[in-house]
């Protein structure tokens, strides 16, 4: 994800990656919504990589069987291919089948629909992508729309046009990218007033170089977190523990349902902070996740545990 991506790593030292303290208003709708065990959906932003070979999937496995071998490791993904191309019904289904029980797939919005007609006038796409997804079926998880950088707070009535007309049905979050979107690192109480109203959720990314869209308010009982590392560096490490207490804390109030993605630079060391994750939230909150056996990069903090 190059959203935020420091090209300096240098900097790294210089920022603050503390998470901004979650509001109460977001505390009281947590503990106003109907109590369930915590599900939690820990994954990639793409199973297809070709540098996994070895370290996540067998030897010798066949690219068409990518996705059954990374099933068996994470039950969720971000499934960014969809922002680029609606799949037919036949790949659907196909995905649908390879993927082990309790598998989510979160489908990003296609960037026709978010970036090209900014989220207006957008009837037919949104209902070929839906007829689409829903092919899912129980394995769809909740879906996402990306916001262009250049999309701000003057455009809240085109969200709110989107929204109103979104199947109610189908999970959605929002990931908000232009500054005018925050105050102090908080969603503006207008744009909670419209996610909460909807139903909606307010995904959060967690990337060094945009901390100022790095927020803590959730506007629904589910929470969208993606989380972008820099190569397995210690901070990536203190980042995620921090998430690890954060998420206990939410699931102590009421949280029901999680979805947390893993980014590192080319994605390659992705499956490492994503089992480092699975293995830090089992300790935690004893959710009995699958781990996924993944040989540890030589050195990294993952081999410690």
């Amino acid at each position: 994800m190059k959203f935020g991506k420091l090209n300096d790593p240098s900097l790294l030292e210089k920022i603050d990656f503390r998470l901004p303290p979650t509001p109460e208003r977001s505390i009281a709708l947590l503990q106003s919504a109907v109590r369930s065990p915590l599900q939690v959906h820990i994954g990639c932003p793409l199973w297809g990589n070709k540098a996994w070979l070895g370290k996540l999937y067998p030897p010798g496995t066949k690219a068409t069987d990518f996705l059954r071998q990374y099933a068996r490791s994470f039950n969720g993904i971000e499934l960014n291919s969809t922002h680029y191309r609606v799949p037919t019904e036949e790949t659907v289904e196909r995905w649908r089948d390879m993927a082990t029980e309790g598998f989510h797939f979160s489908p990003k919005i296609p960037q026709h629909i978010s970036h090209h007609l900014r989220l207006y006038n957008c009837e037919p796409q949104v209902e070929e992508f839906c007829e689409a997804i829903e092919g899912f079926e129980e394995k769809l998880g909740c879906s996402f729309v990306q916001l262009p950088p250049n999309f701000g707070l003057d455009q809240l009535s085109r969200l709110d046009w989107f929204l109103a007309g979104w199947p109610r049905h189908l999970p959605l979050a929002i990931e908000f990218r232009h500054e005018s979107w925050f105050d102090q690192q908080q969603l503006r109480p207008q744009v909670l007033d419209l996610l909460e109203a909807t139903g909606t959720t307010a995904l959060i990314t967690d990337v060094a170089g945009r901390r100022d869209v790095l927020h803590s308010n959730l506007s629904s009982s589910t929470a969208m977190i993606r989380f972008v590392g820099n190569g397995l560096v210690p901070t990536d490490y203190t980042r995620a523990d921090a998430w690890v207490e954060r998420i206990a804390n939410w699931a102590e109030q009421g949280l029901e349902r999680l979805y947390f993605f893993v980014h590192e630079p080319d994605d390659t060391f992705a499956p490492d902070m994503g089992a480092y994750l699975v293995q830090k939230l089992n300790k935690k909150l004893e959710l009995g996740l699958a781990e996924p056996g993944i040989k540890p990069e030589a050195g990294s903090q993952m081999s410690l545990f």
